[in-house]
């Protein structure tokens, strides 16, 4: 019996097709500079970047550059908008979320090799007049 996972309303996919899928992406994060391209889009986000900036910020070269935002775009992993002459990227937190949620319950949920309050310790919000009062203080 094959099990069917809804990452998208309009598509119907096996587990399987969602782990080459990850697989893809994984793979699209391990050259170094699309890690740092993706670093440098989530520090800007969600605004994003143009591609002169991207430039200008990793010094990459402008082919190198288009090659790897071009992969990152293909697996999903940034999104691109035109405005006027500009290309403006930033990454696709929906499709990020998906990744962190798969290496989430691979690890922490189902095998349970890496205890899920080693990864995020929530702290409580702190109330809006305790932080005025600190500030006075």
């Amino acid at each position: 019996m094959t099990r069917h996972y809804f990452y998208d309303t309009r598509n119907m996919v096996t587990a399987m097709d969602l782990l080459t899928r990850h697989a893809e992406q994984f793979a699209a994060l391990g050259a170094e500079p699309r890690l740092r391209i993706l670093r440098l889009l989530l520090a800007a986000h969600p605004g994003g970047l143009t591609v002169g900036e991207i430039q200008e910020e990793l010094g990459i070269p402008g082919s190198t550059l288009s090659h790897h935002l071009d992969r990152l775009r293909q697996d999903e992993l940034v999104e691109v908008r035109r405005d006027r002459q500009f290309l403006w990227y930033s990454a696709n937190s929906a499709t990020l979320k998906q990744l962190i949620t798969f290496l989430y319950a691979e690890c922490c949920t189902r095998s349970r090799a890496i205890p899920a309050e080693s990864l995020v310790q929530l702290q409580p919000a702190k109330s809006v007049n305790s932080s005025a009062r600190s500030r006075t203080a």
